[in-house]
């Protein structure tokens, strides 16, 4: 028998479901592809009452059992998460290129299937609702301004490119382009979709107009949110306290470490070349790159089968079987620079996929990649989300399909430690990637806490002592740690002055994992042994950083 708080997260889902269609569909729950989520004031107001109902109604529950227990905790952590953006505002100034509303209703056609008559019909009638959610969103971003609850302008313009790039001016967009593949399937809809293919892309073009002409005037001037809002977005983004001070300053000084190490091993490739000299030369040879997409989706998807038959034979992980599979794939062009996951369906019909940006390129430098496919795929976000999705028995539906950035980003860089642990780097130029990935979210807890605290760049610093952290500022910092080109470090600090906090959960999460995994070892002795431990770890499904550290302390 199901136990009262279990069946209330059981109700929570489905009644997302019905409140935020979009979610339903990344979720992979059935039944609410047909529709779009309503992005306006009322729609917000609904999610809002929705989750404080929740939270009233789980106060009331017992939670006698362990499993209990853990579920309710997990399920109130993320309500009041929630509340508390809602209490912010948040909700009515959410104009970003990344994790936006607007990447939100776009992204989502991306996981929907294709390949039958139903399944365009399907998304000609999802189509049809897109004007009407971009309605939505511009009336809640003009009670904003009403309310003064703005973003910025750095923000709005990289939101109105996005939006022109999709809408296609001057080319076909991606609404236009996606119906496209409709051709393909005799008897769909096709006329009926490029008509609302074009209704779509005109919303975007509409969205855009409005947001330069009518919001822009109003955005603010400054990147940073200060950081009452920054304090809010660390509890958020991490589920535990944090702090700012010291994580800067931590920040700052594994940065520093990290740098060292990037120097010595890049002289390994390039003997006596500078760090700038040695990525020159990754970035650009030829013959240490992949090239086409379909090639680079082949050689990520073979990174990803290695890994999983290792991790498998090795006995490091418990993997059940049906979530040995993870589909490496390329990404529309015009959404993020960065490559990322996406979970399986509820029921596993869809596997869980990495989504890797092209963006126009059709030559790929290898030296990078390999730890960015094993954070994202396996052992990092994959096998995380698929174990907790695989789990019904253990955690509740909330659990399963709750995402704490700190827990789970932590998670992945851990993962990407780990193949460093387990030999996969041991390539120098391989493992100068992985330095540079872990150099690149160390810096991200500088500048981002940095820029949004007001914090001065330390005066210990021979590179611009004392100075603020201005976007400037942010660029080359980031820059000099990055294995990516220009334009996909410009969008990184879009994205850290446009969501503040999730960027620092990364190697603050990490951190954690590996303290976690300290303290086991030194309680355990001789009996500690790795596979258990990720077992339990796993075991767990997602959660906040300070509730994940207190269940493992039980462990």
């Amino acid at each position: 028998m199901t136990s009262p708080v279990f069946s209330l997260a059981d109700r929570y889902i489905d009644e997302i479901a019905v409140l935020n269609p979009c979610t339903a569909t990344y979720l992979g729950i059935a039944g609410h592809d047909h529709e779009m989520t309503d992005f306006s004031p009322a729609g917000h107001a609904a999610m809002e009452n929705h989750a404080r109902r929740t939270l009233a109604e789980l106060a009331t529950l017992p939670a006698d059992s362990d499993d209990d227990r853990l579920a309710a905790g997990v399920m109130r952590e993320s309500l009041e998460s929630e509340i508390m953006s809602y209490d912010g505002g948040e909700m009515l100034r959410g104009i970003r290129p990344i994790a936006g509303d607007v990447d939100g209703a776009r992204s989502v056609f991306d996981l929907m299937p294709t390949a039958t008559v139903a399944d365009w019909e399907t998304i000609a009638a999802r189509l049809g609702e897109v004007p009407r959610a971009f309605a939505g969103m511009r009336e809640s971003w003009a009670l904003g301004i009403e309310r003064g609850l703005l973003t910025s302008r750095r923000q709005v313009l990289a939101q109105v490119a996005q939006l022109r790039e999709w809408a296609g001016e001057g080319h076909p967009g991606f609404f236009q382009s996606f119906v496209e593949q409709a051709g393909a399937v005799r008897g769909a809809p096709i006329d009926a979709l490029r008509e609302r293919a074009r209704d779509a892309s005109e919303a975007l073009a509409e969205t855009a107009a409005w947001l330069d002409s009518t919001y822009l005037p109003h955005a603010t001037v400054a990147d940073g949110v200060g950081p009452e809002r920054h304090a809010i977005a660390r509890r958020q983004f991490l589920g535990m306290q944090v702090d700012p001070v010291e994580a800067y300053e931590w920040g700052w000084e594994e940065t520093m470490r990290l740098d060292a190490e990037i120097r010595r091993v890049g002289g390994q490739i390039l003997p006596g070349g500078a760090p700038a000299e040695v990525r020159h030369l990754l970035d650009t040879d030829p013959a240490r790159a992949v090239h086409g997409e379909g090639a680079l989706r082949d050689w990520l998807q073979g990174l990803m089968d290695e890994a999983m038959s290792f991790l498998i034979d090795g006995a490091h992980f418990v993997i059940d079987p049906r979530i040995r599979t993870v589909e490496a794939m390329i990404s529309p062009p015009g959404g993020a620079a960065a490559m990322y996951y996406t979970g399986p369906s509820e029921d596993l019909s869809r596997p869980g996929r990495t989504w890797y940006p092209a963006n126009g390129r059709t030559m790929f430098p290898k030296w990078g990649e390999p730890t960015t496919a094993y954070h994202e795929g396996v052992p990092g976000h994959h096998l995380q989300v698929a174990t907790a999705t695989v789990n019904k028995d253990r955690l509740s539906r909330v659990q399963r399909n709750t995402f704490v950035s700190g827990h789970g980003e932590g998670w992945a860089l851990y993962a990407e430690r780990l193949m460093d642990e387990f030999g996969f780097l041991e390539n120098p130029e391989y493992r100068l990637g992985y330095l540079y990935a872990q150099a690149f979210r160390a810096a991200r807890v500088v500048v981002d806490i940095g820029a949004h605290c007001g914090y001065t760049i330390p005066s210990s610093s021979s590179w611009r002592p004392g100075e603020a952290w201005t976007a400037g500022a942010m660029l080359e910092f980031m820059s000099e740690r990055s294995s990516s080109d220009d334009a996909f470090n410009r969008s990184e600090i879009d994205r850290y002055l446009g969501w503040p906090g999730q960027a620092i959960s990364y190697k603050l999460g990490e951190r954690v994992w590996l303290d976690a995994r300290e303290a086991a070892k030194t309680a355990r002795g001789s009996a500690f042994d790795l596979r258990a431990w990720h077992a339990e770890a796993l075991a767990l499904g997602n959660l906040g950083l300070d509730l994940f550290v207190s269940e493992m302390a039980r462990r």
